[in-house]
């Protein structure tokens, strides 16, 4: 809705690759092959609206969208909602550290210090490609980069932080017979109760 705003009246085939020039999948839970279900589920919704129909040198035919007055509420109260409230990002990483203990500690330590070498490699190539990416687009797409960057380098530090704690021997793992899912369910029952009803367990 954003990019209809800037560019309207425009066509998918002009959103997806103004989408696909960003990376937007990399950092957005958008996939450019979805634009056209996303402007023909928008149009449904009474967001959007057909333009016109476009046909250069015999390709298929282009429809050109605009907002409605609906859709320019819709995506200024979506713009100002994440620009104002924060909302916890998914990241798989946290489910899996989530389940640390399931590792041996050697691995853990591996398995930390290897992200964090991911992380500082794309950041070091970030640094090293940042002007030629940011050559012909405006200021705030670079600062945008720049916030990627920092939180990379924040994780890659935390990583290998907890690395050396657990190679010190900190936390627990189930192989040591130091911690056990049992341990773990009690600890849940202390602190919410019995289940009310054992299909209720998971």
């Amino acid at each position: 809705m954003g990019l209809v705003s800037y560019l309207q009246p425009v066509h998918g085939y002009d959103i997806r690759k103004e989408l696909t020039s960003w990376n937007v999948e990399s950092w957005a839970n958008v996939q450019p092959g979805s634009i056209y279900h996303a402007l023909r589920k928008l149009t449904e919704e009474g967001l959007l609206e057909p333009v016109d129909t476009e046909q250069v040198d015999g390709r298929p035919a282009r429809t050109r969208y605009q907002l409605t007055k609906a859709g320019e509420v819709e995506y200024q109260a979506m713009l100002r909602r994440y620009w104002w409230e924060y909302s916890e990002p998914v990241d798989p990483f946290q489910a899996a550290f989530a389940f640390l203990p399931s590792l041996p500690r050697p691995e853990a330590v591996g398995a930390l210090r290897a992200r964090a070498r991911l992380l500082n490699d794309w950041v070091a190539t970030y640094r090293d490609s940042i002007d030629e990416w940011i050559a012909d687009k405006p200021p705030h797409v670079g600062w945008q980069l720049e916030l990627t960057a920092v939180r990379a380098e924040a994780e890659a530090r935390w990583c290998q932080d907890v690395a050396a704690r657990v190679e010190a021997g900190e936390g627990g793992h189930f192989n040591e017979g130091g911690q056990s899912p049992d341990a773990w369910r009690a600890a849940i029952r202390e602190q919410f109760g019995d289940p009310q009803d054992d299909e209720d367990e998971v």
